[in-house]
C-alpha cells in the first residue's frame, strides 16, 4: 500500500494515499502565524488542511514519485535553513532527516536538506517510493525496503559511513538523550540535535530537550517556550521562536544570521498561535 501519515497544519493527522488526501483529523490549533504569512490562512480547519496538503502534492509532488527534492531557502530561521547553512559552511558533514517515500535518510546536499526538511514537517509514517529512494541514493536511506523512521539508527548509519559532524532532526527530549549517548560512545563524532514539531510535547520531554538538545523550535509548545523564556535561553524568531540551547547550537544559529547578512530586528507585536499546547 502507498500510504503516508503526516501531522500537518494545527498538528492534525493527515493520511495521503496514491497522491490524494484521504483522511484529515481535527486540528489542535486554529491559527498558525507561519501559514498565515506564507499561505494567507487565517483559520485552520479540516477543509483548509486538506486543501493545503493537496496543494503540496500537486505543486511539488509531496508523497509521489515526482517529488521535487531540492529548494532554495524558505524561512529565515527554520531548522532546515540552519542545517543547510551549516553544511554550506562545512560545520556539518551530513544531516539525518525524514522524507516521505524514504523514511530516515542521510543528506549531504544543502539544497536537498532544504527541499526535504523545509517542505514537510511531522511525518509520522511512510511507505517506500522507489523513484525517490533512487534519486536520494539507496545507500543513504536507512531501510529502502520499509522506509521506516528511526533517527537513532540513522545517526549510527551516518557514523558508519564515516561522517563526523552530523545534524539530526528529532521530536522529543528522549531522542536527544539517546543521541548524546551515541556521541559519547563515538569519540571524535559530534551529533547536533535539532528538536522540531514540538507542539504538544510533555513537560517531562521538554525538560529533557533543555538538558540534552542543541536547538529546539518553540512551535506552539507551552513548555518549550516557557522554559526557554524563563531561563533566558538564546533565541531568534518572534512568531515561532527557535532556541539555541547549547553554545554550539547557538553558534549554528549565529552562522545562519551571518550568512543572511542582515540584522535581526525583534518584533514585539508579532502574531502568535491562537493557543499553546
Amino acid at each position: 500500500m502507498d500510504e503516508h501519515v503526516i501531522e500537518g497544519l494545527g498538528k492534525a493527522r493527515v493520511v495521503v494515499r496514491d497522491g490524494k488526501v484521504v483522511e484529515v483529523g481535527e486540528p489542535n490549533l486554529d491559527y498558525c502565524p507561519i501559514f498565515d504569512k506564507h499561505r494567507g490562512i487565517k483559520k485552520i480547519d479540516k477543509s483548509v488542511i486538506a486543501e493545503n496538503i493537496q496543494f503540496r502534492i500537486d505543486d511539488f509532488g509531496m508523497c509521489t514519485p515526482r517529488r521535487e527534492l531540492k529548494m532554495k531557502d524558505f524561512l529565515s530561521f527554520g531548522v532546515s535553513e540552519i542545517i543547510c547553512t551549516a553544511i554550506r559552511q562545512k560545520r556539518i558533514d551530513a544531516a539525518v532527516l525524514v522524507c516521505e517515500g524514504c523514511g530516515t535518510l542521510i543528506v549531504t546536499d544543502p539544497e536537498m536538506v532544504q527541499g526535504i526538511g523545509g517542505r514537510v514537517s511531522g511525518l509520522v509514517s511512510t511507505t517506500p517510493i522507489p523513484e525517490i529512494i533512487e534519486r536520494v541514493g539507496r545507500d543513504y536511506v536507512l531501510d529502502p525496503s520499509t522506509a521506516r523512521i528511526d533517527q537513532v539508527e540513522g545517526v549510527k548509519k551516518a557514523i558508519g559511513m564515516g561522517f563526523k559532524n552530523i545534524a539530526v532532526s528529532i521530536i522529543n527530549g528522549s531522542m536527544a538523550k539517546a543521541m548524546k549517548e551515541i556521541e559519547k560512545d563515538h569519540p571524535g563524532v559530534n551529533v547536533y540535535t535539532f528538536v522540531v514539531h514540538a507542539t504538544g510535547i510533555s513537560e517531562k520531554e521538554a525538560d529533557l530537550v533543555f538538558q540534552y538538545a542543541d536547538v529546539s523550535t518553540g512551535c506552539a509548545s507551552k513548555y518549550i517556550r516557557a522554559r526557554g523564556t524563563r531561563e533566558g535561553v538564546y533565541r531568534v524568531g518572534d512568531s515561532i521562536p527557535i532556541f539555541g540551547i547549547t553554545m554550539r547550537g547557538r553558534e549554528l544559529i549565529e552562522e545562519r544570521i551571518r550568512f543572511m547578512g542582515k540584522p535581526i530586528v525583534p518584533k514585539p507585536d508579532a502574531k502568535q498561535p491562537d493557543k499553546l499546547l
